[in-house]
């Protein structure tokens, strides 16, 4: 069994798990927003906010970062000096201050001092789209 492929492939699942995640939790932030007077929905939406954060994003972060860690090392610490590596990992870097930052905005929900519109949390639910979709092609194509 190759122990390279079995990394790449754990790191895969861990990346596409946080990116479900870093997808989904801005859509409940504006289900969250708009329905802002209703007690029992808001309940609901911290529970699932809660759970999605720590049970499923946090854990497939770390993994992301660890397998990615990993990969790394398999590969040859050379790799980091490719203009493409150091591009992905800024965005990778990136990505992770994106994840603390819905931390914050999950906190902010919770304690009920949140000032942001449903309109706000629908245009960041574009940010991890976009890097996504930068970090898989600079991957693939190795361009620089």
């Amino acid at each position: 069994m190759n122990l390279y492929l079995i990394i790449k492939s754990l790191h895969l699942i861990a990346v596409i798990s946080w990116m479900a995640g870093l997808l989904y939790l801005p859509r409940i932030f504006v289900y969250h927003v708009e329905n802002y007077e209703k007690k029992e929905t808001t309940d609901i939406f911290e529970t699932m906010e809660k759970r999605l954060y720590n049970y499923i994003m946090r854990p497939a972060m770390l993994f992301s970062w660890i397998f990615g860690i990993v990969l790394i090392y398999l590969n040859g610490l050379d790799v980091l000096s490719n203009l493409w590596m150091q591009i992905k990992l800024v965005l990778v870097i990136i990505l992770s201050g994106y994840h603390e930052y819905l931390g914050k905005c999950l906190l902010h929900l919770k304690n009920r001092t949140n000032t942001k519109t449903a309109k706000f949390y629908r245009y960041i639910n574009e940010v991890p789209t976009i890097l996504l979709i930068l970090i898989v092609f600079i991957v693939i194509i190795k361009p620089l």
